[in-house]
């Protein structure tokens, strides 16, 4: 079936939710009334029939996988699902649907958008005391002498303000249900704060700030020879679940995620569970950023005192979770189980399923969610809570008899609990690897898990085999987090952890591996266990970094304020805007975009639709697409820019030598414009009578090395001169790559800088394109395979004697668009690190370093992809 569209505004669908399933059903775009779903499918997939019209059309937005800049990976293809993402009519987006909250203020707010506020202006001053004040404040305020003479808002009270305020359009209603336990009672009454999460689903789906970040139908990724895992609808799942679904069906993937948090600490220590959602059709690059407003709470689980022995409460409070769990998701499992239609974000209706996909949670609430029961039920009472628990445990279950999840179709706790990479990775690597290198080292490093290898190589008491344990495990870390996977990146992840367990005897023996009453000799860590469920993981949900629970702990910082009061504002605010400038409430694909800078959908649109009014919106400004107006390397790879104003706007040669400490920089840097010249030296400049300006940086920005068409946050290198803070100068190290020259080098950054042109002078093209970088190149002594313990590249300096004796470090000149990567370079402490050594001296005092294979997951990814 297409995606062209009858323009018949009939909208309606009757669907009879008998027992026995839908008796009929309407067609959602002529009104006609069939005998089943199936057949309305027939009915609109048959193009001679007069409810289907040719002539409009529907674009749908590219997936990420499909999408790239100028600096292309190699050939991607794909294959979509066959029959999956039909169009069932046309339906109305939730800003559309504002328009019809209330035809008497519709009416209104044809003539005035920001109804019942007089104006924009009112409007903002409202929005403004609202997130700002208290309502004692806010009365305050409206009781200024100030007023006296002046014109006083419309509303004349915070009660009428809030009032106003709840009566905008808003979406899913937050609502209270009391809860009780027969026989089982609790000092306070048990209260679920809660809103339907089908409904919360059905608002994130027809949401067009999402519109040009929305997936709807599973396709198959293909890079080079190899099919590529990083959205969830890339995924086997994907095809899985959607093969089993009607044809045309739009499969509404839910992922879920909680984090117990306290409401108040000052009274009992009161807590709740705050439960969030969010849709897998939302691009994960957006909706991993909290700011996206992605992801919606949709329940306060309470976590009540039980008035019973202690060795209840825990099984008590689970089964209050799945039951509470139960009713928020109750038409959920009726949607994933016969569908629901709903509008999408450009207003079309799809007949949509919503299974449960994955639930991002630490191992306890994992463990909480994972209750298998068996058929326990069967052969004792689950409410005789001492016996039931008592048989559970001896089968090491939970106690929970009616796991929420046990109704809901496609949801298996054996894939929708993913390795979740902040709990499983990160804090089991404080955990367990952090003070197995505090055994051997005495040192705790600020970012020990991008150091931690080159910190332990070379310790006293560390075998090579040590080591090697230590980076395979740090190395299966840094795989796990890729965006997107191959099979063999998930071969080499499976690799590194093989290789970790190979090794890890090595640990023990060093009596590495302690607790409170001493040495421990296994490897019994859970979280641990779980590392081999991360590749099939991979290929059942797409890249587990999108399933990371950093962005839903940042949520439980704001629970108290998630309310109707904060979306109805954001909401009212982005409708009020649209409307008074006459923009369409249907964000347009926007097709012409290969090069993503942004992850914020609001403020992308209004950059497009209204670019003089995004400061309206707070979120995270775009990443500073320097490729635009920058310095570009030849292959145009690499962008670099230096601020237009140097940090000094003129230096001799002599000063420069001076205040850099670098005695022979005039004679290098006649030798490279000898070199530039082939030995015809111009004579616009000269070291001896003219001058130069410098800068103290600059910056480097890249490609993503995992997704080309992104474009990263630039990069600071820095290059300044030795002062009292940095005696000895503070200069970073950067890869490079001269022209015509394949090879690249390893360099530290000594000064920045360009020639200045004498008035009514041109300059040649070497000394005026671009600046110039002063700098001093390392060898390379060992390469990763040939350190194999710590697998990353040794280096060292490089010294000369001049015919005096003196020695010195060599330096050459080059030009900026050589930098291919900045990269960090970690001194070699040896058996015993020199105490000397700190924050301000460590890229001067030492002789050799490593590379650091570990400084992000970029720079891993370049190391193993073999881009260096």
């Amino acid at each position: 079936m297409g995606s062209e569209l009858e323009g018949c505004t009939a909208t309606g669908l009757e669907i009879c939710n008998c027992h026995s399933g839908p008796t009929s059903t309407k067609c959602p775009n002529c009104g006609l009334e069939f005998a089943s779903n199936l057949a309305v499918v027939d009915h609109l997939n048959d193009q001679t029939h007069s409810c289907w019209n040719r002539e409009s059309t529907y674009r749908l937005p590219i997936p990420p996988a499909f999408q790239w800049g100028d600096n292309n990976r190699e050939e991607v293809t794909g294959q979509y699902h066959p029959k999956s993402g039909y169009i069932f009519g046309r339906g109305r987006n939730i800003l559309q649907e504002m328009e019809d909250h209330d035809l008497d203020q519709k009416r209104r707010r044809a003539i005035n958008p920001s109804y019942p506020f007089v104006d924009q202006a009112e409007w903002q001053l409202a929005e403004f005391l609202v997130q700002r004040l208290t309502q004692t404040d806010i009365n305050k305020f409206l009781k200024l002498d100030w007023f006296k003479n002046r014109p006083r808002p419309s509303f004349k009270s915070a009660d009428q303000l809030f009032g106003w305020i709840d009566a905008l359009p808003s979406g899913p209603e937050w609502q209270s249900t009391t809860l009780e336990f027969t026989n089982y009672t609790t000092a306070r009454p048990i209260e679920l704060i809660w809103r339907d999460g089908l409904e919360v689903v059905k608002d994130l789906f027809a949401n067009p700030i999402f519109s040009n970040h929305m997936m709807y139908d599973p396709h198959i990724v293909t890079t080079g020879s190899e099919r590529e895992y990083g959205e969830f609808f890339t995924a086997n799942m994907a095809f899985d679940i959607q093969n089993n679904l009607p044809e045309g069906a739009t499969m509404v993937p839910i992922i879920l995620a909680s984090d117990k948090t306290p409401v108040t600490r000052m009274s009992g220590g009161l807590e709740m569970h705050p439960v969030f959602l969010t849709i897998a059709n939302i691009q994960s690059e957006v909706r991993m950023k909290a700011t996206a407003h992605a992801w919606r709470c949709v329940a306060f689980i309470p976590i009540p005192k039980f008035d019973v022995h202690a060795d209840f409460q825990t099984l008590l409070h689970a089964r209050l979770f799945h039951k509470c769990m139960d009713m928020i998701f109750a038409k959920c499992k009726v949607a994933a189980r016969v569908g629901e239609y709903m509008s999408d974000s450009m207003g079309y209706i799809r007949h949509c399923f919503t299974p449960l996909v994955a639930y991002t949670a630490d191992l306890p609430e994992a463990q909480l969610i994972a209750c298998l029961i068996y058929d326990l039920c069967k052969r004792v009472d689950p409410w005789n809570v001492p016996l039931f628990q008592r048989e559970a445990k001896a089968l090491l279950l939970s106690g929970v008899h009616q796991p929420y999840w046990r109704d809901w179709p496609h949801a298996d706790p054996s894939h929708f609990l993913p390795g979740e990479l902040l709990h499983t990775c990160h804090k089991y690597f404080g955990d367990h690897p952090l003070k197995w290198c505090k055994e051997m080292t005495c040192r705790e490093h600020r970012d020990i898990e991008r150091t931690i290898v080159a910190t332990v190589a070379g310790a006293a008491n560390t075998t090579p085999d040590f080591v090697h344990a230590i980076r395979f495990l740090t190395e299966f870390i840094y795989q796990a987090q890729s965006p997107v996977h191959t099979d063999s990146s998930i071969d080499a992840m499976v690799h590194s952890l093989h290789m970790f367990h190979t090794l890890k005897q090595a640990i023990l023996d060093a009596g590495a591996r302690r607790g409170k009453s001493g040495t421990i000799d296994n490897f019994l860590i859970p979280k641990m266990e779980l590392f081999h469920s991360f590749a099939g993981s991979i290929r059942d949900l797409g890249g587990l970094i999108q399933y990371s629970a950093d962005v839903t702990r940042n949520f439980t910082l704001q629970v108290v304020q998630i309310l109707n009061r904060d979306e109805t504002m954001r909401r009212f605010n982005l409708y009020t805007l649209l409307h008074s400038h006459g923009t369409p409430l249907v964000n347009a694909i926007a097709i012409e975009d290969n090069i993503v800078t942004e992850t914020d959908p609001t403020l992308a649109w209004i950059a497009r639709v209204l670019p003089g009014e995004q400061n309206r919106f707070h979120g995270p400004r775009p990443v500073r697409n320097h490729f635009l107006k920058g310095i570009l390397s030849v292959e145009a790879n690499a962008a670099f820019h230096v601020t237009i104003s140097p940090d000094r706007k003129s230096l001799s040669i002599t000063d420069l030598q001076s205040i850099y400490s670098l005695p022979n920089f005039g004679a290098v840097l006649m030798e490279y414009i000898n070199d530039s010249s082939q030995n015809t030296p111009t004579t616009a400049w000269t070291c001896a009578r003219d001058s130069v300006r410098t800068w103290n940086k600059f910056r480097l920005q890249l490609h993503s090395t995992f997704q080309s068409r992104v474009v990263m946050p630039s990069q600071i290198v820095q290059a300044f001169p030795p002062s009292e803070t940095f005696p000895m100068g503070n200069c970073d190290a950067v890869l490079v790559q001269l022209p015509g020259n394949d090879d690249t080098y390893i360099a530290q950054v000594r000064c920045v800088f360009q020639a200045i042109a004498r008035k009514g002078q041109t300059l040649p093209h070497y000394l005026k394109d671009s600046p110039l970088l002063y700098v001093q190149y390392f060898q390379i002594t060992a390469t990763p395979t040939e350190d194999a313990s710590a697998g990353m590249y040794r280096v060292k300096r490089i010294y000369h004697q001049d015919g005096t004796g003196r020695i010195f470090r060599p330096g050459s000149i080059i030009p900026l668009t050589a930098v291919t990567c900045a990269v960090e370079l970690i001194p070699m402490y040896g058996s015993k690190m020199d105490r000397m050594i700190n924050a301000t001296n460590a890229m001067e005092i030492c002789d050799e370093y490593y590379l650091n294979t570990f400084s992000d997951k970029e720079v891993f990814n370049t190391m193993h992809s073999g881009l260096m």
